[in-house]
């Protein structure tokens, strides 16, 4: 007769039960005590993360670990970034983004490191130097498994090293280490620099190049040379500290905690990507192929937002870079999608520096209304070597060219160089003037175009197109008005991967590429664009949720997204119980993805921004000019009700944008209203 005592106990970073087995003979008599004491991880329960702090001014290094129960709340990526840089800086002081005293945080989650598709991404958190907001960029690649694999959920960067250094990790050995001879390198130079200081390329790096060095406001983080934390200037903070780079040293993969269990994801992958047509379009063209669509449609945003396409616009379609200037194409970590394009054109484009992205294509392309592909190859690379978000720099670009052409720029200011829509020639001369910040339009344009246009004035502020400071992606809000909100709101300016975007609720019930089980279900179906009312609202809000716990869980959502749909939400609920042994339910991660939205807005609330930040450029509000679409609009009394409409269902005040008692209660963030 055994009788069996089950207790439950919680360390900070393993949460275990002892079972305790009691065995009796018969008569019942104890004969025996404890025969065995079994340890094994509690369901329904994540383990502690583990982080790395380095303080690059006083050359130190700390491991900690976060309670479990803290990390359920904030599992990884972007929430736990923003719950780390609560801890680290008091939000409302003022502090400068570009001082030592604001944080660079990395961040992955639990699920990274798990060989499925889309689970190899990284988040960068810090308060951004572009927009003054907590400042949120993610990354794909190899780098994020590798993180993981070294053991560390998030590396938290304070203060400023003497002189300029780069960071080696390779588990419990953490060094930092002299970088003097890599600064000022472009990152592909410096990542060889590093491999032959530390005597091997099994290494996966995040690099700045000159721009991040020298503080341009949208300078990113790159990685395989290709790879970017792009948004919000994360570069620049980098920069600010003397950090050239953050280098782990390979490992192997991280094991799912039911191998056996997650196959019922990874074994039908072939049958997953076959079935689904934008799957196979983008492992086929990549993100590129949204460029066709995009023009075919008629909103393509052209000549710095004032037309909805360009002559020849076809040079510049994904179909046509696969046909003509593709040598291969590039993956993630254990991802099958294959969505990454290699480009190889002689003189222009490097494969070792990657291919244009839809964005890119776009902003260096009918955004300035330059159709020649040669000219915005050149221009990705320019920007990958010298560490450039390509939106915002693409996109400020456009901008000055509008200025050029309304006469507000002269070619005295611009140096001699003709700002003229479509001379693509100019990304040559102009892109590392920027990047040096060299004196003159170099200078002016490193600030971005909003902080440029306040400087020169002359009506230049009518012609940028931004929000909280931070240039638009190529999709247009007449035609997705979800995003009209979406863009005011969000809590890092701009973002078109923020929530899902409005032909979802357009697409005919029996189209599987876009169908996202027992979600769409909720909304009432929309066969006009230009649409903004309380559906449109609560289509944002939702899945601005779900958006917003993907970038927490740092999942690829070109496999995990609803539009894309490798996997969907169901799937994820198998990936998180066969992965990490998580028990988890759509509405738990539904309120993970919430509460960091709220996180975000807390911080910026007490940084001094309110309602009067979640507006439209003056651009937004005028109609299609030309083409399909011509005379759709958004209404600026529509789009001011749909805000009040966003704000009762986020549970913030309708002016101060800062969470209701209840709201704040009901996500458990009473800890930042007491900070």
């Amino acid at each position: 007769m055994n009788l069996r005592l089950i207790l439950r106990f919680q360390e900070v970073d393993k949460p275990y039960d002892i079972q305790i087995i009691i065995r009796y003979s018969s008569p019942p008599e104890l004969t025996r005590g404890i025969v065995c004491a079994r340890l094994k991880v509690g369901d329904n329960m994540i383990k502690g993360a583990r982080i790395l702090y380095v303080d690059l001014t006083n050359k130190t290094h700390r491991v900690e670990i976060l309670p479990a129960e803290t990390y359920r709340k904030y599992p990884g990526g972007s929430a736990l970034g923003m719950y780390l840089l609560f801890q680290q800086m008091k939000a409302g002081t003022g502090i400068d983004p570009l001082s030592p005293e604001n944080p660079l945080i990395f961040s992955v989650s639990p699920l990274t490191g798990i060989p499925i598709s889309g689970q190899s991404r990284m988040n960068v958190t810090t308060k951004s130097p572009l927009t003054g907001t907590a400042g949120d960029s993610q990354v794909g690649g190899f780098i994020p498994a590798h993180i993981k694999g070294n053991g560390y959920d998030s590396i938290v960067i304070t203060g400023k090293a003497e002189k300029p250094v780069y960071l080696y990790i390779e588990k419990d050995k953490v060094e930092i280490r002299d970088a003097s001879q890599i600064w000022g390198k472009i990152t592909g130079d410096a990542e060889k620099l590093i491999e032959k200081d530390l005597g091997t390329d099994k290494l996966e790096s995040s690099i700045i190049g000159p721009a991040g060095e020298n503080l341009v406001l949208y300078a990113n983080i790159m990685h395989r040379r290709s790879r970017a934390n792009g948004r919000n200037g994360c570069g620049a903070v980098m920069g600010s500290k003397n950090l050239k780079a953050l280098v782990v040293k390979r490992q192997p993969p991280v094991k799912p905690a039911d191998p056996q269990g997650m196959k019922t994801l990874t074994a039908n992958v072939k049958e997953r990507m076959a079935a689904n047509e934008t799957i196979v379009d983008t492992s086929l063209n990549g993100s590129a192929g949204c460029v066709e669509g995009m023009d075919a449609e008629g909103f393509l945003p052209s000549f710095n937002w004032t037309r909805t396409g360009m002559d020849n616009a076809e040079n510049t379609y994904g179909e046509t870079i696969t046909k003509t200037v593709l040598k291969e194409r590039d993956t993630c970590f254990g991802c099958a999608i294959r969505c990454k394009g290699v480009v190889d054109i002689p003189g222009k484009a490097d494969p070792e520096y990657g291919g244009p992205e839809y964005e890119t294509l776009a902003t260096f392309g009918s955004y300035c209304g330059n159709s020649d592909l040669a000219d915005i190859c050149e221009a990705n690379q320019l920007c990958n070597m010298y560490g450039m978000d390509t939106i915002s720099c693409g996109a400020t670009i456009a901008w000055a060219m509008d200025c050029y052409e309304q006469g507000i720029l002269t070619k005295e200011d611009t140096e001699g160089i003709e700002l003229k829509f479509g001379n693509g020639k100019v990304f040559a001369h102009l892109i590392p003037k920027i990047a040096k910040r060299e004196k003159g339009i170099g200078e002016l344009l490193a600030l971005g175009s909003e902080r440029a246009a306040k400087i020169i004035g002359k009506g230049a502020e009518d012609l940028v197109v931004t929000c909280k400071g931070q240039e638009w992606p190529a999709h247009m809000i007449q035609m997705k008005p979800n995003l009209a909100i979406n863009y005011a709101v969000n809590n890092f300016g701009a973002d078109h991967q923020s929530s899902e975007h409005d032909p979802a609720l357009m697409a005919p019930e029996d189209d599987q590429n876009w169908i996202w089980p027992n979600m769409l279900a909720s909304f009432e179906k929309c066969d006009t664009y230009g649409v903004l009312d309380d559906n449109k609202v609560k289509f944002a809000f939702e899945t601005q949720k779900f958006y917003s716990m993907m970038d927490t869980l740092s999942l690829c959502q070109f496999a995990w997204g609803p539009a894309w749909q490798l996997y969907g939400p169901e799937d994820l609920l198998v990936f998180c119980k066969y992965g990490i042994g998580w028990d988890t339910t759509i509405e738990e991660l539904q309120e993970i993805g919430e509460r960091r939205i709220n996180m975000m807005r807390m911080f910026n609330v007490k940084e001094g921004f309110s309602r009067k930040d979640d507006k439209l450029p003056f651009k937004a509000f005028l109609p299609i000019p030309d083409g399909l679409n011509k005379g759709v609009r958004i209404e600026k009394k529509d789009f001011e009700k749909a805000l009040d409409t966003y704000y009762d269902m986020a549970g913030w005040d309708r002016e101060t944008t800062y969470p209701k008692p209840e709201t704040v209660k009901k996500l458990e963030l009473e800890w930042i209203s007491e900070l």
